[in-house]
Formats: C-alpha cells, structure tokens, sequence
C-alpha cells in the first residue's frame, strides 16, 4: 500500500503533465489562429459591406495608390495601403529572442542594418506536389527576406510539412514553415512586422479593420504584433484580413498552380481549416 507521500508525489506528477500538456495546446491554439482569429470578424464585416473589390496581384500596389484606406464606393473591402519608402535607404532589422525555442537547430540571421536593393529577390519552394516559384519584396519588407533568405539557406523549411489549408468564403491560404508540423513551431527569434503594418501609426482603428490580400500574396503569419518567426502562409484566392500580417512578396504562375491543386482536394475531414487532403511537404527552398 503506498504511503501519503507517494500518493502526494504521484498526484504531482499527474498536476504537472496536466499543466505541460495545457500549455502545449495553448500554444498550439494561439498559433493554430494565426489567421483564423480574425476571420470572424472579418467575415463579418464583408457580409454587412456586402462584398469583396476583386483586384489583380499584378498590379495591386497600382490600384492602391489610387484608392483610400477606407471601404471603396462598391461597398468592398480596402485595398493594402500604397507602399511608401524611399528608395534603397535599408532597413534595422533585429531578431530577439521568441519565448518558445527553436523547433530544429538554426542560427538567426544577419541583424543590424540590412539593404533594400535589389528591389525583389527570386525563390522557389520545391515542394512533392510541384513548384512554388516566388518573388521576394526586398524593398517592402526587407528584414523579412533577411530572415526567410537566411531559413531557407540554412535547410529550415527542408522536409517540413504545409500543415494548414483555409477554404472558408473570405480566406483561403495554406501554411507552412513550420519544422514540428503542428502550427507551434519556429526558429527561436522573432521580429517586428513590416508592410503593410508599418503604413499605419500604432495606435490607427484601421489596423483592426479587413484590407485586401489579393490571390497571389506572401505574408508571414503571427500570433500577434511583431511576433514574425519562421511559418508563412501562401494566398490563392482573394482574401480578408486585418492589415497586421507582413506581407513580403508574391507567387508566380505555377505556385498559384499548385496551390490551386491543393486546394480543390480540400480540408481533411471536410471542414474549412486544418490540414490539407493533399499534403504538401517542402523538399527545399532556393533562393536567388
């Protein structure tokens, strides 16, 4: 028969893997709404405006300078504010330390003042289910490119997972970047967001407020301001968000291929977010 104080160690023991596993899931739910925490919202306010304002990629940054942050005269949602920064002046780009550690053993990249030019950067993402060739926006988010250039050098994103596909009305990506496969993983650091976030003053209403990420967009995903590590999320189909995910480039014809292949197979399970029927695995990711 054990004694009072195996009974008090054990049901320590069984506190404390209760707690570990709470907060394991914690962390993967604050992840895991990456995006999806503002999709209520966002579908919300889209059905009182009463539609979408359908833009090219190719040309949105055009139609942007020409349009207000606010809803457009068609009763849609705004545009991503037109991107202003002069010219090749670079950027101070920190990593600090994130809270979680490093899901696979990498070093963070370069810090300190790093360069706008070139302007855009090429990669492809080699993926079992074809390519997803990009288009890297130096000048619009430069400490962004830094790190993704630096992952992607280092063999991070290597045989990793696309572990979330979207397909809900207002929001359809697919997230990656991700070494543990989960939505709880990344490289240790963290670092501020860029555009369009930082066209706005902190304390703006329209950074609450849903812009256009038009089919085609590269933006990283967060778990709130300026908490940018290693997943992204690909954009294939016109969407709305909130102006606070960096977006730092855009995808070319047979990455929009690719994803659109992914996303006809659908969510397994028949739902609208979590892991895609087709599964997508990154073989590697070549840049420049």
């Amino acid at each position: 028969m054990s004694t009072n104080e195996e009974r008090r160690a054990k049901a320590k023991r069984k506190l404390q893997r209760h707690l570990e596993r709470q907060a394991q899931q914690e962390r993967r739910r604050r992840i895991l709404t990456i995006v999806g925490s503002s999709v209520a919202v966002v579908v919300a306010i889209a059905a009182i405006a009463g539609g979408i304002y359908l833009a090219n990629r190719d040309d949105h940054h055009k139609a942007a300078a020409a349009t207000s942050t606010s809803a457009s005269p068609a009763g849609g949602v705004a545009h991503l504010p037109p991107f202003t920064r002069s010219a090749n002046v670079g950027a101070d780009c920190q990593y600090p330390l994130a809270p979680e550690p490093a899901s696979k053993p990498v070093d963070p990249p370069r810090a300190g003042k790093v360069s706008t030019d070139p302007p855009q950067t090429s990669a492809n993402i080699v993926t079992d289910q074809g390519p997803i060739g990009l288009l890297l926006a130096n000048n619009e988010s430069p400490c962004t490119v830094n790190s993704f250039t630096s992952l992607a050098k280092q063999k991070f994103f290597d045989d990793t997972h696309c572990h979330r596909l979207t397909t809900s009305p207002k929001l359809g990506v697919l997230q990656c970047g991700d070494p543990k496969g989960d939505g709880t993983g990344g490289p240790g650091y963290q670092f501020a967001n860029e555009y369009p976030t930082d066209q706005y003053k902190s304390d703006d209403p329209a950074l609450r407020k849903p812009v256009l990420y038009p089919r085609g967009t590269l933006a990283m995903a967060n778990t709130g301001a300026d908490t940018n590590g290693s997943q992204f999320f690909l954009v294939y189909k016109d969407s709305q968000l909130p102006p606070g995910y960096t977006v730092f480039g855009t995808i070319r014809a047979d990455g929009l291929a690719t994803l659109d292949k992914v996303a006809r197979a659908g969510v397994a399970g028949g739902g609208q977010d979590g892991a895609p029927v087709t599964g997508v695995t990154i073989k590697s990711v070549q840049v420049g």
